[in-house]
């Protein structure tokens, strides 16, 4: 049950209709996932999707690695719809099935390649110890550069308010979609 009040264009706000039709444009193609509760403050909803833009699709990281982050923080989160949009592009844009499925158990990935285990070990100490080890930083430092462990850290923490906003905006996954976690 969402618990937000839905928005439509007959009862949102000018600032509301204007950032929603910026939101719904371009490659998100509508207003989905966490925009209808964030969209109850334009402000924020602006300022989010600008920045989910760059994590998404501007960052260094190729899909294969920035999928591989937002996965790992849709399971620590138990962010099922999170889960839902994203495996697929996870999968589309290079992830091995076998690494992605261990992340949906909570296992640990075996036969990942040497960048896929950077983000892996990054991403599950960010959200298991709320901070990184010397060696998962430095790794990750020496592979992606400073520029891509600051980027890593804002995939992380962009998906968390995402993953966050659909968990208590109780948006439901598609019918007949089986709980990934359940």
């Amino acid at each position: 049950m969402a618990r937000f009040t839905e928005l439509t264009p007959a009862t949102m706000n000018p600032r509301q209709r204007e950032v929603g039709e910026n939101i719904g444009s371009g490659a998100r193609s509508g207003i989905k996932g966490p925009f209808p509760a964030w969209l109850h403050s334009p402000e924020m909803a602006d300022a989010m999707q600008r920045a989910g833009r760059f994590m998404r699709w501007d960052s260094s990281f190729p899909a294969r690695l920035s999928e591989l982050a937002i996965i790992i923080t849709a399971k620590a989160y138990n962010a099922r719809y999170e889960w839902f949009a994203h495996l697929p592009l996870a999968l589309k844009g290079g992830l091995a099935p076998a690494i992605a499925e261990a992340v949906r158990l909570g296992q640990e990935p075996q036969g990942m390649a040497e960048d896929e285990a950077a983000v892996h070990r990054f991403c599950t100490e960010l959200h298991r110890d709320k901070d990184v080890s010397d060696a998962a930083f430095d790794k990750a430092k020496a592979l992606f550069g400073e520029k891509g462990a600051a980027e890593l850290l804002g995939i992380c923490g962009y998906y968390v308010a995402v993953g966050l906003t659909l968990n208590v905006a109780r948006v439901p996954l598609p019918e007949g979609t089986p709980d990934p976690f359940g």
